[in-house]
């Protein structure tokens, strides 16, 4: 439905119009008066012949159509001045939802954790409305981006991160690397080795994942959570040096703060079903998670089923209605009526 926003503007603008005309007329007028008398050279007499008379009657048309152009034109930037508007409705659409990427970047893993970061970037191609955050972690954490809902920002920074470790897959990528290429994944991984004697404290890392969701607290229940969270740890589950919490530990803590841990295996096939990796399984299924191989198939639509089944609070729905301006057809009217008025003036200037 079309409405003015300031109706007002428009009498403004009709009564400015109309009184620049009546200025315009008077002073013409006036000026008609002041001229002196003089002789003129009538032309009627030329005017009477069929072609004078075909020509004037062309001209007074090609007048009038100037003069309604621009009528039309000044009615038109009036009623523009007056803002027209329409009602835009929509619904908002915002799932109550918290997802962290937490990602091992030990020695042991960073070969595999370009497959990781491919299967964060397809997990992410089908949430909507949800925040996710990426924190990366071997002795101490380092926050890549926070929880956000710019998927694009998100997307570009893992594409960042998988071109990076595209270069890290061998031993042979690494011996390829030039000195600015390493110094890139250096600096990427810039604070996340900041103990010595330690590498890959997996607890510790996935209690500092948690920390990035907001309402976590440490010894913190359920009630504290304000919205749905989900963590998507990727690690291979092997620890070297002493830890803060252990996996068991940091897995006990998240349960009870009502965030659910999914696990992702990072590490050679071979691994699949070595003790550390059937221990990670095992922890991740006793804390009512989903556990899953980087060799399945399918396990990017299972996790991302998993992680839609869970959701326990409503998606938060509303319906808004409000004004949106809405010039697009009444500027191009204006544009078109000059347009047709200056065609008509160049005409009648011929």
């Amino acid at each position: 439905m079309l409405h003015w926003r300031w109706p007002w503007a428009i009498l403004i603008a009709v009564a400015a119009c109309a009184l620049i005309g009546l200025v315009v007329r008077a002073l013409d007028a006036h000026r008609q008066g002041a001229l002196p008398q003089a002789t003129v050279f009538d032309i009627d007499d030329d005017l009477r012949t069929d072609e004078g008379a075909r020509m004037l009657r062309l001209w007074r048309r090609w007048n009038r159509a100037a003069a309604v152009l621009a009528v039309l034109a000044l009615i038109t930037m009036a009623a523009l001045v007056g803002r027209p508007a329409r009602v835009a409705a929509e619904d908002e659409h915002s799932a109550n939802r918290d997802i962290v990427l937490c990602l091992d970047v030990s020695g042991s893993t960073l070969p595999y954790d370009q497959q990781v970061i491919a299967t964060y970037r397809t997990l992410i191609s089908h949430f909507k409305g949800e925040r996710i955050g990426l924190s990366i972690f071997n002795s101490t954490s380092r926050t890549v981006f926070p929880l956000t809902d710019d998927y694009t920002m998100a997307a570009r920074q893992l594409e960042h991160a998988d071109d990076l470790l595209r270069g890290v897959e061998t031993q042979d990528d690494i011996d390829k690397m030039s000195a600015q290429q390493y110094q890139q994944v250096s600096d990427w991984l810039a604070g996340t080795q900041n103990r010595k004697n330690a590498t890959s404290l997996i607890g510790d890392g996935l209690v500092s994942c948690a920390a990035m969701l907001p309402g976590f607290t440490y010894g913190g229940t359920q009630a504290d959570q304000l919205r749905d969270a989900s963590i998507v740890l990727a690690t291979d589950n092997v620890v070297s040096g002493t830890q803060t919490y252990t996996l068991a530990q940091a897995l006990d803590l998240t349960s009870k703060a009502g965030i659910t841990v999914d696990g992702l295996f990072s590490g050679p096939s071979q691994s699949d079903h070595d003790e550390a990796t059937e221990q990670m399984r095992t922890l991740i299924e006793q804390h009512h998670g989903t556990f899953l191989l980087q060799s399945d198939g399918d396990s990017v639509a299972d996790l991302v089923r998993a992680i839609d089944r869970r959701q326990i609070s409503a998606v938060d729905e509303a319906s808004q209605a409000d004004w949106t301006d809405a010039p697009g057809w009444w500027t191009l009217a204006i544009a078109v009526l000059l347009a047709g008025w200056l065609i008509v003036a160049w005409r009648l200037r011929r």
